[in-house]
Order: C-alpha cells, then structure tokens, then sequence
C-alpha cells in the first residue's frame, strides 16, 4: 500500500490504532459513572499545558499531561466536596484552562495559531518519533490500569456504596479513573484533538451498549470499534486531504447510527430465544392420591 511507503503515515497509524483501544477503554467507566463529558472538561485544562509547554520551550504532550492531572484531581474534588457550588466551579475551570492554554500559546515564541489548531483538533500527520515515545508510555499505563484493575474499577463505577461495604477504596479507584483520563487526553490529542477526544472515549462505548449487555462484551466491542474508527478515518484523510479528527469522530458516529438500528431486532431476538426457553421447562405437582411435598421438574 502506498500510505505505508510514508514514515510519517506509519507513525499516524501507529498512532491512531493505539488511541482506537486506550480512549473507549477507559471511556467505558467514564459512561458507567454518567460522566461521559469528563475527557471534554479534562481537553479544555490540558491545553495550558499545551500552552505552557511551548512557553516554556519543551515538550507539550509532557507538560499537558502534568496539567491535565492536576486538572482532574481538582474535578474530583469538586465532585465530592463542591455540592451545590460544584458546577459553577468546574465551569470556571474548564473555560479557565482553555483561556489561558490561548493566552500561553500566543505569549511564546514558538506558539502560533496554526500550532494551536493542532492541539485542538488534530493533526495526526505531524507526530514526531519522540510524540510516538510518549504515546507508547502514557498508553501503556493507560491500558495496565483499564484492563489490570477491571473487576474494582467496574464495581466502583457500578455501585459506589457496594464498593464500600466490600472494603475497596472508593476514593482512590475514583482518583485513578480521573488521572486515567487525563493521560488518555493527552494521548490522544494528537489523533483527534483536544475538543475531539470526549466523542472517541464515549461514542464507541455508547454504540458497543447498543448491541451488548455485559461488561466483558461491551469493552471488547468498544475496543474494536475505536480501533476501527481510527485506523479508517486516518487512512481516509490521507487519500481524500480531510482532517483526520473530524473523519474519525463522523465514522464513530455512523457506526453509533448502524449499531441502534440493529439494537432493536437483536432485542426483539434475544426475547424469542428466552421465550422458546421457557417452554421447554414445565412444573409437574401431583394432583391425585395423598398430599407430598415433592415437586419435579420436567424438562
């Protein structure tokens, strides 16, 4: 193929099949939590790293990382002390973090708009080796965490007062999806952008649901979706000269529109095959002679 005689294609793809599995993987407590606009709060705080990272002369995606977890702890905070407060303050936040990502951009020397607009939404073309080598770290942290601790983090995401009863550390899993995020931002803003990177953690996870009912099936499912997003929409900008962000996000779209149209005959399926269950197993209890206690089940 001749998008794999390009260095830089290879390293977009690299790049974007890597950002296909860790987004919907962590996307998928984010969802259970109800907290599906948390990757777009944590984009808005990141970009005054992104900001500060050119001020100061070194590695963007690094100093965004470092902001973008201060940001998300200071979220949870707010989520459990903030109370009636709490929205106001996250608000002051992320429109706080977008203005002054716009403010450092422009007070550095290196900074210009075209740089920010690559931060926003993406530019997968540009990835550098030394982008690839933080994206292999922060990624592999990212998936250790999603798929090692699974089962508490589940539970946590699930059932919050459950969680506590069987002695997990609620706070801390909390704590630890929230960072989770913020390093999933980072990886990938500069696949989708940082306005971006919300859709491809939610609408993978949003559409696996449509057709799934476990856990295990709908992260599996999600995965597979991301991946599959990313790999076509970046291969897709390279042939038609489209932003690879905005390609990815639409082809996640379509298949979220794909996934609820099947959603309905699959229900409609899954009732019939329970319902010609059912009838295969019937209660027998002796009508006649002396009372028993026995009851049998016939198959």
């Amino acid at each position: 193929m001749e998008i794999l005689n390009y260095a830089f294609m290879q390293r977009a793809l690299i790049a974007a099949l890597i950002v296909g599995v860790t987004a919907p993987a962590i996307g998928i407590y984010l969802v259970q939590r109800r907290q599906a606009l948390m990757g777009d709060g944590i984009g808005h705080v990141a970009l005054t790293g992104v900001g500060l990272g050119f001020l100061l002369n070194t590695s963007p995606i690094w100093v965004a990382t470092a902001v973008a977890i201060a940001g998300s702890v200071v979220m949870e905070l707010i989520r459990w002390y903030g109370k009636t407060r709490g929205d106001l303050a996250l608000a002051m936040l992320f429109y706080g973090g977008m203005a002054g990502g716009v403010m450092l951009m422009n007070l550095s020397d290196a900074g210009s708009n075209a740089n920010l607009g690559t931060y926003l939404f993406g530019s997968i073309t540009t990835v550098s080796p030394q982008d690839m080598t933080t994206i292999y770290v922060l990624a592999a942290l990212v998936l250790a965490i999603t798929v090692g601790l699974r089962r508490q983090l589940f539970a946590v995401c699930q059932d919050e007062e459950f969680a506590r009863v069987t002695g997990l550390p609620v706070r801390l899993l909390n704590l630890l999806v929230a960072v989770t995020a913020a390093v999933t931002v980072t990886v990938a803003m500069r696949v989708v952008g940082l306005l971006l990177v919300s859709a491809l953690m939610v609408i993978p996870v949003a559409a696996a649901q449509q057709i799934s009912r476990s856990f295990a099936v709908t992260f599996s499912v999600a995965v597979a979706i991301g991946v599959a997003v990313t790999v076509t929409g970046t291969t897709t900008s390279y042939y038609v000269d489209v932003p690879s962000g905005a390609t990815i996000v639409l082809f996640a779209i379509g298949l979220f529109v794909i996934f609820t149209g099947l959603a309905a005959p699959l229900a409609k399926r899954r009732a019939t095959t329970a319902a010609e269950a059912s009838k295969g197993c019937t209660l027998e209890v002796p009508g006649d002679g002396a009372a028993t206690d026995d009851v049998s089940v016939a198959g």
